[in-house]
């Protein structure tokens, strides 16, 4: 009978679907900052089946209650008018613009990211041609090195930063997965849980955990918004924005969230 409760409970097949946000340069001790990081996650632990698809930052979109903004401001407005209350104003901006019911959020603040690096004692990349500034080949991040990693935008866009962090989170995905590193995981998962804020109840995380270990870094489909689903525009104010090109965006996020 356990072993039947346990199939079921690591085993069900019901996608859990998380929006993850990275909260950058919020004051201290606060998450009051635009979520410039923009992941959606789905995971169905019987396959296991898990998907990432990034979101540009400056996507222009109709914010619920604020009119047209970026993507990464619903959260900030939100926050600045309600502490705790930007996760959910995220999470609406996504399911109305996007069609897909987020039901749990992990926002994390960017700037403390680094102590979590530096619990794991670094991140090792293996880089198979430039980027961020490092050429093809392997090294040693510490905390601030793989911080700036994450941001780089240097003489590229937001399209190479989205890369960026999501072959970083794969590299770390990879790194904890190796024996040698197990030693340091109650520091990291220490320094983690004290930089993010969740609702994902406690129950999921074995279950999503296990789906992500299952998987591993090579088996997660991980994807991005690309240049030839947004058009580029400068508004009255002269931001510089990028319109979304839902015929084009659409067909993937079906394809990955959707049914």
């Amino acid at each position: 009978m356990l072993l039947v409760v346990a199939l079921v409970y690591f085993l069900a097949p019901l996608r859990t679907n998380l929006l993850v946000l990275g909260i950058d340069r919020a004051p201290e001790g606060t998450f009051l900052g635009r979520s410039d990081t923009i992941i959606l996650v789905g995971v169905s632990p019987l396959k296991p089946d898990v998907r990432m698809l990034s979101i540009p930052r400056d996507l222009w979109i109709a914010v619920p209650g604020y009119g047209e903004n970026r993507i990464n401001t619903p959260h900030f407005f939100a926050e600045a008018e309600q502490p705790g209350s930007g996760p959910a104003a995220a999470q609406r901006s996504i399911e109305e613009n996007f069609g897909v019911h987020m039901a749990y959020y992990l926002r994390i603040r960017f700037d403390a990211f680094t102590q979590v690096v530096e619990a794991m004692g670094g991140i090792d990349l293996d880089l198979a041609e430039t980027m961020a500034g490092y050429p093809a080949g392997k090294h040693h991040l510490n905390g601030e090195q793989a911080l700036a990693f994450a941001r780089d935008r240097a003489g590229t866009d937001d399209f190479f930063r989205m890369a960026n962090g999501q072959y970083l989170l794969k590299a770390a995905a990879r790194q904890l997965l190796r024996p040698k590193t197990w030693p340091r995981l109650p520091a990291a998962a220490e320094a983690f849980f004290r930089v993010m804020d969740t609702n994902l109840p406690v129950w999921q995380w074995p279950r999503l955990g296990v789906a992500i270990l299952r998987a591993g870094p090579n088996g997660i489909d991980n994807r991005t918004l690309t240049r030839d689903m947004v058009t580029p525009f400068t508004t009255n104010q002269g931001a510089n924005v990028l319109l979304p090109n839902w015929e084009a965006i659409n067909p993937v996020v079906e394809d990955m969230f959707g049914g």
